[in-house]
This record gives structure tokens, sequence and C-alpha cells, in this order.
């Protein structure tokens, strides 16, 4: 059962808006900061008892960089916005140096057989991870409003660091997204009718300055739950979008059935975007767009997968 504290702490980042999975991963962080530190209460620990958390992360668990900001951030927001006992800016710990991996990516072939003997319920949207290179979020939180068939686009909103961008739309899928499109509006006819049904979920602003939209076909996700379930938060009775794990499980099991021999998750398909955009000639501020990076260093990882299998590097065996 979650402590009081960390109760009042999730709650405290809600107000403020911060995504769901921010809040539950701040909440983790600060639970494992206090459990380090034998359950002692975060107000009588400062700056020498982060120092020495984020150092035994670097030094004793081999934490990712990434994994070591993601703690250091929910510690400063915990001390500066909950606490009130804002950090010092020059915090003394030991840097983890662990290497960032290579990304995964997978042939053309390999990725021409996954969506061929993936499920077919699944297929559009999986094929929108790879074709448009979006992150699985990104892709299960779309609206139909989202598509824009005649400029053959996809706006997303509010995606990582609230970030908006628009991503190609793969002109092999048109077909696909107007007979999805058809689906939504037939669950939404189907939804209309039910006595309970609340709309569908929107962002807190827009739903008390748009509340006729809830009920709109433009605001239903485009890949809908295939049943009607009550919002905990709310208690109301709507249709969300599918859980993002039954694309992972498929995506998964199929690279399996086929025999793709790597290591295959719904990222695997966007770092294959990345990596087919760059061999097909596209410039990189291009693909740093398409994905959303905001630092270029970000997107340059792409390229030194590409390097790894130059086919400018003529190996010494060869010419024996």
């Amino acid at each position: 059962m979650t402590s009081p504290f960390l109760q009042a702490f999730a709650e405290h980042m809600t107000t403020r808006r911060y995504a769901k999975r921010t809040v539950q991963g701040y909440q983790y962080w600060v639970a494992a900061f206090i459990r380090y530190h034998q359950m002692r209460h975060p107000s009588g620990l400062h700056n020498a008892e982060v120092e020495q958390f984020l150092s035994y992360l670097a030094n004793e668990r081999n934490m990712a960089v990434k994994s070591q900001a993601t703690a250091l951030n929910a510690l400063v927001y915990l001390y500066r916005d909950f606490l009130n006992k804002p950090l010092s800016l020059q915090l003394a710990f030991v840097k983890s140096t662990r290497q960032m991996k290579l990304p995964t990516v997978l042939t053309k072939s390999e990725i021409s057989l996954l969506l061929q003997q993936v499920a077919p319920q699944h297929k559009l949207c999986i094929s929108l991870l790879y074709g448009s290179g979006l992150r699985l979020m990104e892709a299960v939180r779309l609206r139909v409003k989202d598509i824009d068939l005649d400029y053959q686009c996809i706006r997303i909103w509010n995606s990582k660091g609230g970030k908006h961008r628009t991503v190609t739309l793969p002109q092999s899928q048109l077909s696909s997204l107007k007979q999805q499109i058809e689906t939504v509006d037939q669950y939404l006819q189907h939804d209309i009718i039910h006595r309970d049904w609340a709309g569908v979920w929107m962002p807190h602003r827009l739903r008390n300055k748009y509340p006729s939209q809830s009920r709109s076909l433009a605001w239903q996700y485009l890949f809908p739950s295939a049943k009607l379930a009550v919002d905990p938060e709310s208690g109301l009775v709507r249709r969300h979008h599918i859980n993002e794990k039954q694309i992972q499980r498929t995506i998964s099991a199929t690279a399996k059935r086929v025999g793709i021999q790597k290591h295959v998750s719904p990222h695997t398909l966007r770092h294959s975007f990345a990596t087919h955009l760059l061999e097909s000639g596209a410039d990189i501020r291009t693909v740093q767009e398409q994905l959303g990076h905001v630092d270029i260093r970000t997107t340059q990882i792409y390229t030194h997968v590409l390097s790894r299998g130059a086919n400018s590097v003529k190996s010494p065996l060869d010419r024996l």
C-alpha cells in the first residue's frame, strides 16, 4: 500500500497537470530514495543524502545516464516544489558513465515479414509505428482528428516533454485509415445510445471549453478499446484507447513466430523508421523533426547504426 506521503506527492504532481506516467516515475524514485536511507522522512534529508543516493545509482546499480537523470529530476521536484527546500545547484555526485546501447534495427525485409504476419486487428497501429516513426503511446492515443487525410500527415499533441509535431502519413495506409475511422464511427453510434456513456476522455481545459466534443467523432480514439469501462479517476463510463500491452505482445510474439532473431519491441519499429530514412538519403534534421527530438545528438545515434555495418569499409580478409 502506498504511504500517505507518497500519495500526497503524487496528488501534488497531478494537480499541476503532470502526465500520469511522469507522476508514477517520480513516485518510484522518491520511494527508492526513502528506502535507500532506511525509511527516513525526506524532510530530514537534503543535499548530502541526495548526492549519496545518486552516486549509489551510478557506482553500485550501474544505472544508465537517463535513469540517473530521471531520479535527479524527481528529487529536484520533491525538494523544490513539494517540500519547499530546494537542493543546491552544485550537487557533487558520481555521474553515470554507462554507454548508451545502439538501438536494435530491423532490415526492410524483416519489417515486411513482420507486417505481413501480424494480427489483422493490430496491423494498422503497428504499421504507423514504423511508417510514421511513432512512439507506442503516441500511436494508441491518436484521435480521429489527428489524422489529416487531405495533407497526408499525422499531428501529435502533448507528446514527450509536452511537445507537438507533425509527421508523415504513409500513403499505403490511407485506405486502412478510412476504414478504421468508419469502425470508430460505428462504435460511437453504439455508445451514444448507451445510458451511462459519458463521452470520451478529454484534456482538462478542453473538457470545460468544448463539453459537447467528447461525443463527436473527431475526438474519439482512433484505436478504441473493444469494451466500455469505468474511468478510475472520474467514475464515469467511457471507451478508452486499446491497451498498449496488446501491441507490445503482438509485436514480440509475431517476431518470434516468423523467426526474427532480435529483441523486437514497438520502439524497434521507430528505430527502424529513423535508420531507413537516413539510408534513403533523408537529411538528419528532417529525421530529427519527424522523431520529435529536441537535441540533434539524440538523432545522431542512428548514424552510428549505419556506420556499424558500413559497406564502405572493406574487411582485410576479403582482400586475401
